[in-house]
């Protein structure tokens, strides 16, 4: 005979993870102050503990359907294929199995929107996570979602979200390599219609802008193979340039490879950044910023299960990782 395990409770974690109370709801709503250290005993403690907030479970009692959607948008179906959003499945479908919710995922094509609403008239679909989030896409939300939706990137009046702080992130970069001495910075920027990527070109813009330097920029896609072809644009347009930022881990590495293919020495000729700190970023030295993509992706599911009554945004930090690229 088996005896079945007492789901774990807010104050078990609390315990194992040796803070308040109020610390470790603070950390599991994402929401608040906690320190960097607390933070991290507080999702240790849950993940090895299984812990889902009770209020997700009443939701899923008192709610309807059966299944979380996380519906991303992209100009094409390969946006099903990024690693950033099997981080972001894997984990809200951890937040959402110990109470019999399925997740599904699907594409929503940049040229049309509309395809959301005929998604969420599913009424077997109980809540809403938007990734790669743009404006029409918000305002496609249903009213029955309100407060079961939530969007990875920009929110609304309606729908509120979680993010990184991408823009503080790349203003630690830009800092340390004019620290360093560089001078003459590039950017590989993402897609110019994803909002949220914008805030790390602003805050590009606005430090060269204090210093007085100029602003050199390429569009990007987030890819290493774009990367590839930034970097070759960047030296045919600025061939004196000394650094280059990427807008993420891939596209820097992609960046790299085609430096060192065209025989420029990296860091000595020119510098290099990424955002995100994919393994393969310490593996390959690069300097880069952090992305804690699997906190931000629980702490939207389960704003989704506690079904927020009140929309805002949560911010999670980023913190520069140096290394040798830069």
């Amino acid at each position: 005979m088996t005896t079945a395990r007492r789901p774990a409770t807010l104050d078990d974690v609390a315990r194992a993870a040796g803070v308040s109370r109020s610390t470790a709801s603070r950390v599991i709503a994402g929401t608040g102050f906690a320190s960097p250290i607390a933070r991290e005993r507080v999702h240790t403690a849950a993940d090895q503990l299984g812990y889902v907030p009770n209020a997700a479970a009443r939701a899923l009692v008192h709610g309807s359907g059966v299944r979380l959607l996380v519906a991303v948008t992209g100009t094409g179906p390969e946006a099903l294929d990024d690693s950033y959003l099997d981080q972001v499945v894997s984990s809200v479908a951890r937040v959402c199995a110990p109470h019999g919710l399925g997740v599904t995922v699907e594409w929503v094509p940049l040229h049309a929107p509309g395809l959301l609403t005929r998604l969420v008239d599913d009424r077997a679909v109980a809540g809403l996570v938007l990734v790669n989030t743009t404006g029409a896409l918000l305002d496609l939300v249903p009213r029955r979602l309100r407060g079961r939706a939530v969007s990875i990137g920009i929110g609304s009046a309606t729908v509120p979200s979680v993010d990184i702080d991408n823009a503080a992130g790349t203003d630690a970069l830009v800092r340390h390599l004019y620290a360093e001495g560089r001078r003459r910075i590039a950017m590989v920027t993402g897609p110019r219609w994803l909002a949220c990527a914008d805030r790390p070109v602003q805050a590009y813009r606005r430090l060269l802008g204090d210093a007085g330097l100029p602003v050199r920029e390429v569009v990007g896609d987030f890819s290493a193979a774009r990367g590839r072809l930034a970097a070759q644009e960047v030296l045919r347009r600025w061939p004196d340039t000394d650094a280059i930022v990427g807008i993420s881990d891939a596209t820097a590495l992609g960046v790299i490879g085609q430096l060192r293919a065209d025989g420029v020495q990296v860091p000595g000729d020119v510098a290099v950044t990424g955002f995100d700190d994919i393994p393969l970023a310490s593996a390959t030295e690069l300097t880069t910023a952090s992305h804690p993509v699997r906190r931000i992706a629980r702490a939207a599911a389960t704003m989704v299960l506690e079904q927020r009554p009140v929309p805002g945004s949560t911010m999670f930090p980023s913190a520069p990782v140096l290394r040798a690229s830069a």
